[in-house]
Order: structure tokens, then C-alpha cells, then sequence
């Protein structure tokens, strides 16, 4: 990280937790925020971007008078991911001497109201939570200088335009403003352009699976999956399992089939209060349950180091969401294994993932398992190969 031109306090911080050299979004992102530019920064998830506006926020706000003020504003998407956020930017900000503060919902606001009227540096937000703030005259945003719009384009697909859109008009037209997201959409484009300065963009990778992910299909009868699922994490490697189903029902009905079969397992979605999750959240996160079966509310907010496999239950909606679950996995380039159950039903859909990411992901039947559906004797399992474009004539 010598390279990044750290300070030294944060440099250590850095070292103690084990980083020796950042990732290319580290690289290329962090010396354009220290020099006081908006920024684009688009990468799949995984990838270190957290870090990649953290450590140079911590940077340029050390040594600064605050005034008991607010100076950089943290906005996420999910109350999981700005948890997440604001642990690491207290941990970081020790430091060098600075604090934060979450402001999420499914929360009581009493403690929150506190910390934003004590003046915390840094605010990490959800965009609802923080508008009911506003609403009550609790936010000061004076001396805001830096504001981050995190997982953009999820916040944008989960309607928070209108939300973000209020938040960004309140703050001082004199700020640096940082968007990342996994995607470069139109409609990030457009906030974008409304509300950024001559950005500088800086796009790595953000069209494919992370480095590191080793991926496969199996194709299987609806009806099999959870029999599958259960023979599978028999296997020794399946250390810390995330599984993603479509339906918050399902979650639950599958975590209590994984427990039955012997297996510890528990489930997170937008159905269980606030407490219930990030109780679910922890015990994954501490290996007090092997699997953690969620719905796609936990795909960008879960930061748990160490997830062994992500498995897709259910094939996900769009490109986007196969690279955002599978990006719980091989993070901080470590290795993992995305396996992604197909009915036949689905083929279609999966097909079309495989054409936006440029992959065909090889297919894998289990020996002596009943996979309700005639399957192709596959080739050995591989990190998926590049689709061959065909020549233009």
C-alpha cells in the first residue's frame, strides 16, 4: 500500500489488517480522491471498493477542525451494508482520530439523533432513515465536504432517486462527490451528470465475476434442489455457505430443511426486524451456523470474510445479480466456488447470463444423485470459458 502515498497512521492501520497491496479500484480510485475530484468508480463487488473511499476520505478530513460538524456523508443502499461500512470506517478512524455514526432504519432513532446533533464526522446512511432526520432538523450539513453514493446503482433500482435526488440538493454545491457501483446504467449515468463535476471514471472489471471464483451449474428438477443442496454441503469444503432463493418464504422454509438435515443454517430477508437480522448476520459471520440462506436484500450488504461457496438456489434475476452474489466469495483475492442451480425452467434465463458476462459455465451432474432430470455427462469442472464471438463477414 506504499504505493498509495497513505499517511503513516492510516498506513498501519492498513498493514494490521493484513493488506500489502490494493486492489486495481484501490489503485486507480484513491489517489483521484486524494486530489480532490468527483469520481465514477465502477467494479463488481468484492473488489475492495469500500476501502477504495474510505481510506482517502480518512485522509483528507485528518488534521481538519471539524467543529463538532458533519464532514463526509456515506450513503448505501441496504442497513446491512452501512453497518458494515460504518464498522470499518470506526476502525480505520481510530486511527487517525475520527468518528462515525450509522443512520439506518429498523433502528431507534433516539441514539442516532444523539450522534448527528454531537457533530460524527463521518455519517454512514441509509436514504430513508436519513430523510426522517432532515425532516426533524437533526442533520447540519455545513461543513459537509465529501459525500459518497455507495452501490449506486442498487440504490437507483431500489427507487431511491427521489430520496437521493433531496439528499444531494440539501448538501453545499461546494463538495466532492464520489459515485461507485457495479454497473455504468443509464440512469447512474444521468444522476451523474446532474450532480457530479467533471468526474474522473475509473472502470475495472465491472462486467465480470471476480478473479479467483470458480463457477459451475448443475442442472436439477425444481422439485431436487433442496436434496441436492443438503448432499452437497455433506462435503467437507463447504465451510461457510451463502445460498440465494428468490421468495423471503422460501429462505426460511429452506434454512429449516439445511437444519434438519444436520446442518446448521439460518436466514436473512426484508421480513425479519432489524435485530433478527443482524443477529442471523453475526452468527454466520462468527461460523456458529454453516449456511446463511438469504434473498437478494443480502447480496451487496453481506461483508463476511471467509464465505467458502455462494450458491444461487435459484438462478438469478439478471447479470448483474449472478455477479453481485457471487461477489460474497473469493473477496480480497481469496479463492471460492460459485455453484448455481438450474431447473429447466430457468435454462433461458441462465443462458442469458451466460451471454452478458462472455461465459459458458460448464455443467456438473452429482454421482449417484437423483437430479430429476436427464443431464449431459459434463466436462470437468473449470472456471467457465470465454464464448468464442463469431467472425463478421
Amino acid at each position: 500500500m506504499n504505493e498509495l502515498d497513505l499517511i503513516p497512521a492510516l498506513a498501519e492501520a492498513v498493514r494490521d489488517l493484513g493488506y500489502t497491496r490494493p486492489t486495481p479500484i484501490q489503485a486507480e480510485a484513491i489517489p483521484v480522491v486524494l486530489a480532490g475530484r468527483d469520481l465514477i468508480g465502477c467494479a463488481s463487488t468484492g473488489t475492495g471498493k469500500t476501502a477504495a473511499f474510505l481510506l482517502p476520505i480518512l485522509q483528507r478530513l485528518h488534521g481538519r477542525a471539524s467543529h463538532g460538524k458533519m464532514r463526509a456523508l456515506i450513503l448505501s443502499p441496504t442497513r446491512e451494508l452501512a453497518l458494515q461500512i460504518d464498522e470499518q470506517a470506526l476502525a480505520l478512524g481510530y486511527h487517525v482520530g475520527l468518528t462515525a455514526v450509522s443512520v439506518v432504519g429498523g433502528m431507534d432513532m433516539r441514539p442516532q439523533e444523539r450522534a448527528l446533533r454531537a457533530g460524527a464526522e463521518i455519517v454512514v446512511a441509509t436514504p430513508g432513515r436519513l430523510l426522517d432526520h432532515m425532516r426533524y432538523g437533526y442533520v447540519d450539513y455545513s461543513a459537509l465536504a465529501i459525500v459518497v453514493l455507495d452501490e449506486a446503482d442498487r440504490m437507483l433500482d431500489m427507487g431511491f432517486l427521489p430520496d437521493i435526488t433531496r439528499i444531494l440538493r440539501a448538501l453545499p454545491v461546494d463538495r466532492q462527490t464520489l459515485m461507485f457501483s457495479a454497473t455504468m446504467a443509464p440512469e447512474v449515468r444521468a444522476l451523474a451528470s446532474e450532480f457530479l463535476r467533471d468526474p474522473v471514471v475509473v472502470i475495472v472489471g465491472a462486467r465480470k465475476p471476480a478473479s479467483g471464483i470458480v463457477q459451475s451449474v448443475c442442472p436439477v428438477a425444481q422439485d431436487r434442489k433442496a436434496p441436492l443442496l443438503t448432499t452437497l454441503l455433506r462435503r467437507e469444503d463447504m465451510r461457510s455457505v451463502l445460498v440465494f432463493v428468490k421468495r423471503k418464504s422460501d429462505a426460511d422454509r429452506l434454512a429449516r430443511t439445511i437444519s434438519r438435515s444436520g446442518v446448521r443454517a439460518t436466514s436473512i430477508h426484508s421480513d425479519r426486524t432489524q435485530e433478527a437480522r443482524i443477529a442471523a448476520l453475526e452468527s454466520f459471520r462468527r461460523g456458529h451456523c454453516t449456511v446463511l440462506v438469504a434473498t437478494d436484500v443480502a447480496s451487496r450488504g453481506i461483508d463476511v470474510e471467509g464465505i467458502s461457496h455462494v450458491v444461487n438456489f435459484d438462478v438469478p434475476g439478471s447479470s448483474d445479480d449472478y455477479i453481485h452474489r457471487g461477489g460474497r466469495t473469493a473477496r480480497a483475492g481469496a479463492a471460492g466456488e460459485v455453484i448455481t442451480f438450474v431447473s429447466p425452467a430457468e435454462e433461458e434465463a441462465l443462458c442469458a447470463i451466460e451471454k452478458a458476462i462472455g461465459m459458458t459455465l460448464p455443467r456438473v451432474v452429482l454421482p449417484a444423485f437423483d437430479h430429476g432430470i436427464h443431464v449431459h455427462v459434463p466436462p470437468p469442472v473449470g472456471t467457465g470459458r470465454p464464448r468464442r464471438r463469431r467472425r463478421q463477414r
